[in-house]
């Protein structure tokens, strides 16, 4: 007895000890499991990214057309990456958003106080566009009232009506 009882720290040492590798192990295993490259690098992977994984596009706009005539006028929805909504043109809207996009600036920015614009008019057409663009949120204004709104509308065209006539 006084054997059992001499050992009994170190066999309950050996014991907690197990015990507790035992656990990390076994919370190694409800960790994402990693598999190695098919390369040969022997490099770890990380496990296929799962649809319900994959962001959300935030590509939603809604453009509200007025006084530019019979047929341009109205709500429209666009949605781009993929493209689609209610907009009789949206492949062609989001090509011109894409193309207008430039890291760091605002693509609706207003035309910047103080620019020389030419005093043309270019009729009553106004536009409103709210909503998500490139992760950031968008509330502007478009009009036809002098060169430099012509040109900013007509940089938007076919996600704003074309004009040009």
């Amino acid at each position: 007895m006084t054997h059992v009882t001499q050992s009994t720290p170190g066999v309950l040492r050996r014991l907690l000890v197990l015990a507790a590798v035992t656990v990390a192990a076994g919370s190694l295993s409800a960790a994402p499991s990693l598999a190695y490259d098919q390369s040969g690098s022997g490099s770890l992977m990380p496990p296929p990214v799962r649809d319900e994984d994959r962001p959300v596009s935030g590509d939603h706009l809604v453009v509200t057309v007025q006084g530019a005539g019979q047929g341009r006028d109205g709500t429209y929805e666009v949605f781009c990456h993929p493209d689609g909504g209610t907009h009789p043109h949206a492949a062609g809207a989001c090509r011109a958003l894409d193309h207008n996009t430039r890291w760091g600036r605002d693509t609706f920015a207003p035309v910047p106080e103080g620019t020389m614009c030419t005093m043309q008019y270019g009729g009553p057409a106004t536009a409103h566009v709210t909503g998500t663009w490139a992760g950031r949120p968008v509330d502007a204004r478009f009009d036809r009232g002098d060169g430099c709104e012509i040109g900013r509308w007509d940089r938007f065209v076919p996600l704003l009506p074309d004009l040009r006539d």
